[in-house]
């Protein structure tokens, strides 16, 4: 049985509410320095601030790119990243243009993955990249492929959700991303992942991450 201290080590608290206010970072910051989260997952205005409300602790600063529909162009997504990366970003979540691939354009989604994981990791940075690829909106095969797309561009991670979409993580799609990508790389549960209970179930599925707004309550719930 997972540890509390092991859980909280592998969660990425997301402050990502339209309406979350800067207030609402900072405290988040302080929040998942206290209890030892992996990352607090923002949208890119705010990663100034998460970065120097981080500074000298373990927790990484999380950008998400093009959040929630993935629909900018590949040029746009790559100055959004590169603009985080230069602001002190050491995770990007980056969404796959799933439109794209519902379109049967796997080259443009492919070329996008590389580019954007080819900048993560310039001049010996060892930012992750994880991309999100909405699995509500597509099908299993679809699935199958954005995995496959997503491990060939290089990926370190593979995410189910964004939590904005019309669905959230699914035990059967952790189970399927990870059966689908290598041990090498990660799978990230997110999106509707309120309990200790959920947060279990999406690891014994095979999650190494999970991205969630309700750390406290999820913890709360366990033994120290």
């Amino acid at each position: 049985m997972i540890t509390r201290t092991q859980l909280a080590s592998i969660i990425d608290h997301s402050v990502l509410r339209p309406e979350s206010t800067e207030n609402d970072v900072k405290q988040a910051c302080k929040l998942a320095v206290q209890l030892g989260l992996a990352a607090v997952v923002v949208n890119s205005y705010h990663i100034p601030l998460t970065v120097a409300n981080l500074k000298g602790s373990r927790v990484k600063p999380c950008s998400v790119i093009s959040f929630p529909f993935g629909l900018a162009g590949t040029e746009t997504k790559l100055a959004e990243a590169r603009d985080v990366l230069a602001k002190g970003a050491e995770e990007i979540d980056v969404v796959m243009n799933f439109s794209a691939l519902r379109s049967g354009r796997e080259d443009y989604v492919l070329n996008e993955i590389s580019s954007i994981v080819a900048l993560a990791k310039r001049d010996g940075r060892k930012v992750i990249v994880k991309v999100i690829l909405e699995t509500c909106y597509l099908n299993e095969s679809q699935k199958r492929q954005a995995c496959l797309l997503a491990v060939k561009g290089g990926a370190d991670f593979v995410k189910t959700s964004t939590g904005f979409g019309s669905a959230g993580a699914t035990v059967e799609d952790v189970r399927l991303l990870r059966q689908t990508v290598p041990l090498t790389v990660g799978v990230k549960a997110a999106g509707g992942i309120k309990t200790t209970e959920q947060a279990v179930q999406m690891i014994e599925a095979g999650a190494n991450r999970i991205g969630t707004s309700s750390s406290p309550s999820i913890l709360n719930e366990m033994q120290p």
